[in-house]
């Protein structure tokens, strides 16, 4: 297996060999992930989609570049049109996202596949661990993770924007609950309460609820289909995750053997050690075109892809329009002569024309 730093090598002799490939041309980033990813389809003979984001390396990019978003549904389109036969093997490497889209994505690939194994070469978190719930069985090695699925919202505050589990606010407000029965704590929650909306802890729970039962119904359905106990085992592993005080972080990782002892179906990655090398070349030459100004990737291993790219946020600036601007002089008034002052102020010049419209940004679409 090719390491981290030996396909950074085979990536600088790539360049060497090419420094500017032709309009059009795949870079030789692209040219490397694409041949690693059909390395995988070579061994297992079932279809390959790598699904990953920037989220591991330092980026500041928005939190959608590399979340689970709607628009991805469109990417699996894309990666998914052309592909014969219904099983397939999913490279998974995102933090998260939404659950709603997740549902969608689940609906649509299950639609397509009926055999579905989820790849884990390092970590898949909060939505991105439900989807790995939605596969027949899951691949891990010692070094992968899971994450646990409770919901987190987003909330605007006195000291600004905050991340907050759904478990913590609802735990809070029970707090509050029987504090505030004390007159002299009033003032000390008060200023707390206020930030409460007035459907923030019935979302909080719907929320919750809503994570749990999807993850419960896919568990069912796919991963211990056939099994007679097959919905109390899924109600059990998916209210453990579901449960923020099971781990007291939403971003605690779960190792495989967490998983394993949980009742998940796991696959150990360094059982078939061809079929590990292979994956984790993929996830090597993956880290290093996320190192560029893709975001995210959704592809597949014929080399149809749906790339994200980082400029998307900067060309959405006024200030950065792709070509100058030509702005006519602008003439000063004349000045007008001493005496009183008219009573309607001379007409100012004709303003210069508005620059025309940033083009839309796009995803770039490999070939």
């Amino acid at each position: 297996m090719p390491t981290w730093s030996e396909i950074l090598l085979e990536l600088q002799q790539l360049v060497l060999a090419n420094p500017q490939p032709a309009p059009g041309q795949p870079s030789p980033f692209d040219i490397t992930r694409r041949k690693y990813l059909r390395g995988v389809a070579d061994r297992t003979h079932r279809n390959v989609i790598l699904y990953a984001s920037k989220w591991t390396q330092p980026s500041g990019v928005d939190p959608d570049m590399i979340s689970i978003v709607p628009e991805d549904v469109q990417g699996f389109m894309e990666v998914v049109h052309g592909l014969e036969g219904d099983t397939l093997d999913l490279i998974l490497h995102l933090p998260g996202g939404s659950a709603e889209t997740t549902e969608a994505i689940v609906i649509y690939l299950r639609s397509r596949f009926n055999d579905i194994r989820v790849f884990i070469p390092q970590a898949a978190m909060s939505a991105a661990s439900m989807l790995a719930c939605a596969g027949d069985r899951i691949v891990m090695g010692k070094h992968s993770f899971i994450g646990p699925i409770d919901p987190q919202f987003v909330l605007r505050t006195d000291v600004g924007v905050i991340a907050a589990p759904a478990h913590a606010i609802l735990e809070q407000f029970k707090q509050a609950q029987q504090e505030c029965r004390d007159p002299n704590l009033l003032p000390s929650w008060i200023p707390i309460l206020r930030q409460y909306g007035p459907a923030l802890l019935v979302q909080c729970q719907l929320a919750t609820k809503l994570s749990q039962s999807l993850v419960t119904d896919w568990l069912t359905r796919y991963m211990f289909r056939g099994d007679p106990n097959a919905a109390q085992k899924a109600d059990r592993i998916a209210s453990a995750l579901a449960n923020h005080a099971n781990f007291m972080s939403h971003g605690r990782f779960i190792s495989r053997d967490q998983a394993k002892a949980m009742g998940l179906v796991i696959d150990d990655l360094e059982a078939d050690q061809s079929l590990q090398d292979a994956v984790l070349s993929v996830f090597h030459a993956t880290t290093h075109s996320l190192g560029t100004a893709a975001t995210k990737i959704i592809e597949n291993h014929l080399g149809k892809s749906f790339i994200k790219l980082q400029q998307q946020q900067v060309l959405r600036l006024p200030a950065m329009a792709p070509f100058p601007i030509p702005v006519p002089p602008f003439a000063m008034p004349p000045v007008p002569p001493a005496g009183p002052v008219p009573l309607a102020a001379p007409a100012p010049p004709n303003p210069p024309p508005a620059a025309p419209p940033l083009p839309p940004a796009r995803s770039r679409r490999g070939k």
